[in-house]
């Protein structure tokens, strides 16, 4: 299967308009479930970057689209998330064969969330104003809201629509213009996007998309002087590099970045429940989620048959091809995330841990293919406890006391999530009011809507996506104080 656009297969948008790589650079693009080539698409350069820079500074500078009302930018996004539910089969089996994801994640999930996107951010363009302030001055003063400029929107592979649709939609519902550049192995429903969002009204040189690497693409995009705010999704690694030339260029910064969330489930736990919850928060999007729950933590009393159910219920958790609908873990987005997880349960051997379930590759038509695993009786100190994985591992430690808890899931150096499981609703509150993490789930694991707010604390990074928060990070305040001598 080759993967086609409006323009041809898999061109630059820049300017409203589809074009090659100035040097004629393309790159192959993989299905992870096949390991085969799909399609190829334009590699960008750094004079490509700069291209697209300088077409969504000129719109921002002469086109319509920051002179907008904002409710005019509302009714357009609206179009958007109207064009997203009404071609939904195409996109999500465009991004199940991109990334790997099972179809029905990708209709529930990644479709379902990304239209949601885009609808709540215009819904809130209604509301940007700004506000009369009361002063012991002789004069009237107000502030007034508006764009920030050229946004620098760097997006990961593991949810290419959705942490795209984080970014843009609030971008554009607060005036400002865009350049994209998605992770390089899962580009295609960025350029998919550009095409939709043209047909929904997005003046040209509003939203532009550049395909390539990091060192490349993203480095050039980083370090151009025509960029006024970086949204970047990615490893802390990588965050701290953007956030330092960032820092260079006195940029708006947002950083949603690693994470290694813990998931405690206490005494009073209603355990059928937590077990879901558990399985759900390790094994989801392939373990590929930077809010996952990767590192279970059980009340000492529960540990054993927590761990016994674990045995017996993870094996059971379906395996296979992303197209079918039954399929709940599908492959590893390539096979260097797939290299990763094979070393990091590798080490988790050495390290003394014993392997409950899983622990090996699964060989399924040449695909990237992971057993889920449980790994229990490593200490809190190990490397695979502390470090974050990105695959389907599940770490199992015991603790003693409430406070026991609290003090090993702060542990580690990242607080992007974090949760428990607990029928005791002071506990709740209290626990989650210590727990240091952007977003703490109770008795679930996941939920997610665009009104609600979620970024990270320590090395997960800062800002937040969602909610008007993330509307707020996309403009600048200007006040204005008339006298009335």
């Amino acid at each position: 299967m080759t993967t086609t656009f409006e323009s041809g297969p898999g061109q630059l948008f820049i300017g409203g308009q589809w074009r090659e790589a100035a040097d004629g650079a393309r790159t192959d693009v993989f299905d992870p479930s096949t390991g085969q080539v799909v399609t190829t698409v334009a590699e960008a350069s750094a004079t490509d970057v700069d291209t697209a820079v300088r077409a969504a500074r000129k719109a921002f500078g002469n086109g319509p689209w920051a002179t907008m009302s904002g409710r005019e930018r509302g009714r357009v996004l609206h179009r958007v998330a109207e064009l997203i539910r009404e071609n939904a089969d195409e996109i999500a089996a465009l991004e199940s064969q991109d990334v790997g994801k099972p179809i029905t994640l990708c209709h529930a999930v990644d479709v379902t969330n990304a239209a949601n996107d885009y609808e709540y951010y215009a819904s809130l363009a209604w509301t940007l104003d700004g506000a009369t302030r009361d002063t012991p001055l002789n004069g009237l003063a107000y502030t007034k809201p508006g764009p920030i400029g050229v946004v620098a929107a760097i997006t990961p592979f593991n949810f290419p629509l959705i942490l795209a649709g984080s970014k843009i939609a609030p971008a554009l519902a607060a005036g400002n213009t865009v350049v994209h550049k998605p992770a390089e192995e899962t580009p295609l429903s960025a350029l998919y996007m550009a095409g939709l969002l043209q047909r929904a009204g997005v003046p040209d040189g509003v939203y532009n998309v550049v395909t390539g690497t990091g060192p490349v693409a993203g480095e050039a995009l980083l370090r151009n002087p025509g960029v006024d705010k970086i949204a970047f999704t990615g490893s802390t690694a990588v965050g701290r590099h953007a956030a330092s030339v960032a820092g260079e260029g006195l940029k708006s910064v947002t950083m949603e970045l690693g994470g290694n969330a813990a998931h405690i489930v206490f005494e009073d736990a209603d355990v059928e429940k937590a077990i879901g919850a558990v399985i759900k928060g390790f094994v989801f999007n392939t373990g590929q989620f930077c809010m996952g729950g990767p590192r279970l933590l059980v009340a000492r009393p529960l540990y054993n048959t927590v761990v016994g159910i674990l045995a017996d219920a993870v094996p059971g958790v379906p395996v296979g091809d992303p197209r079918e609908p039954e399929t709940v873990v599908g492959p590893m987005a390539g096979e260097k995330h797939l290299r990763k997880v094979e070393e990091y349960v590798e080490l988790a051997r050495k390290e003394g841990g014993r392997i409950v379930c899983g622990g090996e590759r699964l060989d399924l038509n040449g695909g990237f293919y992971y057993k889920p695993t449980v790994i229990a009786g490593l200490s809190n100190d190990s490397r695979v406890v502390q470090e974050e994985i990105f695959g389907p591992v599940l770490t199992v430690q015991p603790f003693d006391s409430e406070d026991e808890a609290v003090e090993l899931a702060n542990s580690t150096p990242y607080g992007l999530a974090s949760g428990l499981q607990t029928t005791d609703l002071a506990r709740a509150h209290r626990v989650a009011d210590r727990l240091q993490a952007g977003i703490v789930w109770v008795n679930d694991w996941a939920m997610l809507d665009p009104a609600v707010p979620f970024g990270g604390v320590k090395a997960s990074g800062f800002g937040r996506e969602y909610g008007p928060e993330a509307l707020a990070s996309y403009t600048k305040v200007k006040s204005v104080v008339i006298s009335f001598d």
